[in-house]
C-alpha cells in the first residue's frame, strides 16, 4: 500500500518545459484541425500524453492557451514580414519598389500555407482565430496595427503621388487577397474556371497574387 505522505517528486525545470511544449503544439494542432470549440482540455492532454491538470498549471486556462498560441504565432509571422522588408529596404537604398513590400507581407503566410511546410498547422490556426477566436483575440485583430504601419509607411514612400486614404484602401484589399486565398479553397476556383487554375506551386501563386497586387497600387 504506499504511504500517502510519499509523493513523486517534482518535474525539473526541464522536464516542466518539456510538458508545456507538448501541450501547446498538441494544443495547436487538434484546434487548427478541428476548431475551437471542437476540442476539449482532456483531448489536448490525451495528444500530449501529459496529466490532465497541465493545460491550467502551464497555461491558466483553455482561453489562455489558444491566446498564447495566437500570440506567438502570429508575432512570429509578422516578425518574419518586418525581416524581409528590412532586407529589401537595405537592399534598395532605403527605397524598396512598391512589388517588392508587398512580397515582404504576402509570402511569409502563402509559404507557411503550404502543405508541404512544416508551418501549415501554425496558419491553419492563424487563419481559424479569425473566425474562431476569442475575444481577447477578435480585440487584437482589430486594434493591433503595429505591423502593418511598417507596410503602409513603406507603400507611402513608393507611391508618394497618392493620396493616403488610397493607399490604407489598397493595403485593406491586399489583406483580402491573404485572408482568403488558403489552399483548401482552390477547387471551387477549379470548378469555376473548367480546370485551366489548378496552381500547386506555391510561388507561381504568389507571383499571381503579386501581379494583381502590384498592379492596383500602380493603377
Amino acid at each position: 500500500m504506499t504511504d500517502p505522505l510519499i509523493q513523486d517528486p517534482p518535474e525539473t525545470e526541464e522536464a516542466q518545459a518539456a510538458t508545456k511544449a507538448a501541450v501547446f503544439n498538441a494544443a495547436e494542432r487538434l484546434f487548427a484541425l478541428h476548431g475551437f470549440q471542437n476540442v476539449s482540455v482532456r483531448d489536448i492532454t490525451a495528444e500530449a500524453g501529459v496529466n490532465l491538470a497541465s493545460v491550467n498549471y502551464h497555461f491558466g486556462s483553455k482561453d489562455a492557451l489558444l491566446f498564447e498560441i495566437f500570440r506567438r504565432r502570429t508575432s512570429e509571422l509578422n516578425r518574419e514580414r518586418a525581416r524581409m522588408l528590412h532586407e529589401a529596404t537595405a537592399r534598395q537604398g532605403g527605397k524598396p519598389r512598391v512589388r517588392d513590400i508587398l512580397e515582404c507581407y504576402l509570402a511569409p503566410p502563402m509559404r507557411w500555407a503550404s502543405p508541404d511546410n512544416d508551418r501549415r498547422i501554425s496558419m491553419q490556426f492563424i487563419i481559424r482565430a479569425r473566425s474562431e477566436g476569442t475575444a481577447e483575440m477578435r480585440e487584437v485583430l482589430k486594434t493591433d496595427v503595429s505591423h502593418l504601419e511598417r507596410f503602409a509607411t513603406a507603400l507611402m514612400a513608393a507611391r508618394p503621388e497618392l493620396p493616403k486614404e488610397d493607399v490604407y484602401w489598397r493595403l485593406h484589399f491586399v489583406l483580402g487577397m491573404v485572408h482568403n486565398n488558403r489552399f483548401a479553397e482552390f477547387d471551387r476556383l477549379h470548378h469555376l474556371s473548367g480546370g485551366i487554375t489548378r496552381e500547386g506551386d506555391v510561388e507561381g501563386l504568389l507571383k499571381r497574387m503579386l501581379d494583381f497586387a502590384e498592379a492596383g497600387f500602380l493603377a
